[in-house]
């Protein structure tokens, strides 16, 4: 009997054995369109019409068509499966980025502009989340049980690994792109981008896969009103703040740097919170058990708010980098733990749809955020727009709270461990 149990135990498949390494190497790439679009639009808005006003309305457009479409596209994939919805938004969407391109240098009205934005947010094909629903699935239903727990905290640890790497690099390719050929170049990249690499993320083996829950007419077997229960959209309420934050700490971090006279180094000392955001993001997956992961919520949104809060004092680039140094520790692990609340919360068969409600809430909460933002530092100054970030991560943190006490419930029929 032992020997019979040794080789079965070392032959269970790990994930990247299950989904293959050239997949994760194309899911990475196949973000980086994502990460170019909001920045790539205000690059050539401003660039082509001379607005910065219209360029962050423009850049909120886009989110706004995340918004409204973003879950729509994530109930398609679980009621059609990834591979089709996927094929057709990898050229939906390029094609609506070069039309983006030829709306803003032609003759067109702002309104045509803003239409043509909502259009790139409505189709864009956000792989993070789909990459997230689609690895959730695989590991439910072809791991042991026994290791599934810990296979998802270190999966969701990756994906937002790859989130913030992606976000951090996104921006630093549009600079490039922009500076060394033309400011159009970095959307007609990410559009070649976007109808390769998301085209091959779509015909990957592992995008016919769809969950066993659905029947065989797609149907699954929870309500749509269960994508509503306080368990789920309490989840999106935290992420949502933390795009909140993402979007006004960026904008209110430039009109600091502005101030100085160094606008073009803001990326530089955001990227300071980026690397360290993603290598302690990587880190949860080490976490011990005993810490539970709606106390993870807790302590890293409070580490994050402690970094906020220190704001209000910073007077040079160096005490600045130092209150990023400590946002970085709590953004990462919190981004984790609110994906795998979602992950642990998705009602059957739904887990797509609550995949892309999440992503939607960063790209949302982002774009707010950035518009907010922007419009307070240049009306009344850049320390009051250095309180938004604070307030932001208020919201993740107040969400939290209100999270401990909904993780002992037990969500669309599963328990969340918490």
């Amino acid at each position: 009997m032992t020997h019979a149990t040794a080789p079965q135990r070392t032959s269970e498949p790990s994930l990247l054995r299950l989904a293959g390494l050239p997949y994760f190497l194309i899911a990475f790439i196949a973000r980086l369109p994502f990460a170019m679009m909001v920045v790539g639009v205000l690059t050539v808005v401003v660039s082509a019409r001379g607005s910065l006003s219209l360029g962050g309305l423009t850049s909120a457009a886009v989110g706004l068509g995340t918004a409204c479409f973003g879950p729509l596209l994530g109930a398609a994939a679980d009621r059609f499966g990834q591979r089709v919805v996927l094929v057709v938004l990898a050229l939906a969407n390029g094609a609506m980025l070069l039309l983006f391109t030829a709306v803003v240098y032609g003759a067109t009205s702002d309104g045509f502009v803003l239409l043509a934005a909502v259009g790139i947010g409505a189709t864009a094909p956000q792989v993070a989340p789909l990459s997230r629903s689609r690895l959730v699935t695989i590991i439910g239903e072809r791991m042991p049980e026994s290791r599934r727990d810990k296979t998802v905290s270190g999966t969701m640890a990756y994906e937002s690994a790859a989130d913030e790497t992606v976000f951090v690099f996104g921006p630093f390719l549009v600079g490039i792109l922009a500076s060394a050929i033309a400011p159009w170049a970095p959307l007609v990249g990410a559009a070649a981008l976007t109808v390769v690499f998301v085209g091959a993320f779509a015909l990957h083996p592992s995008g016919r896969h769809v969950s066993q829950d659905r029947d065989a007419h797609g149907h699954a077997p929870s309500a749509v009103s269960e994508l509503f229960r306080p368990a789920v959209l309490i989840v999106v309420l935290g992420i949502l703040g933390v795009g909140i934050f993402f979007g006004t700490m960026l904008t209110s971090l430039t009109s600091f740097m502005a101030d100085r006279g160094a606008p073009e180094q803001a990326g530089l000392l955001y990227g300071v919170m980026g690397v360290g955001s993603a290598l302690l993001a990587l880190g949860v997956a080490w976490l011990p058990a005993r810490f539970s992961m709606r106390a993870r919520w807790l302590v890293f949104a409070g580490i994050l708010l402690a970094g906020t809060l220190l704001l209000g004092f910073v007077d040079s680039p160096g005490t600045m980098m130092v209150a990023l140094a400590i946002m970085g520790i709590g953004i990462g692990p919190t981004l984790v733990t609110q994906y795998s609340f979602g992950a642990a919360r998705s009602p059957r068969g739904r887990s797509a749809t609550v995949m892309t409600m999440l992503g939607s809430g960063v790209v949302v909460g982002q774009s707010i955020g950035a518009a907010v933002a922007g419009e307070i530092a240049e009306s009344i100054g850049t320390s009051a727009a250095l309180v938004l970030p604070m307030v932001a991560a208020l919201i993740a943190f107040a969400a939290g709270v209100a999270n401990w006490f909904l993780s002992a419930q037990h969500p669309a029929g599963r328990p969340v461990k918490g």
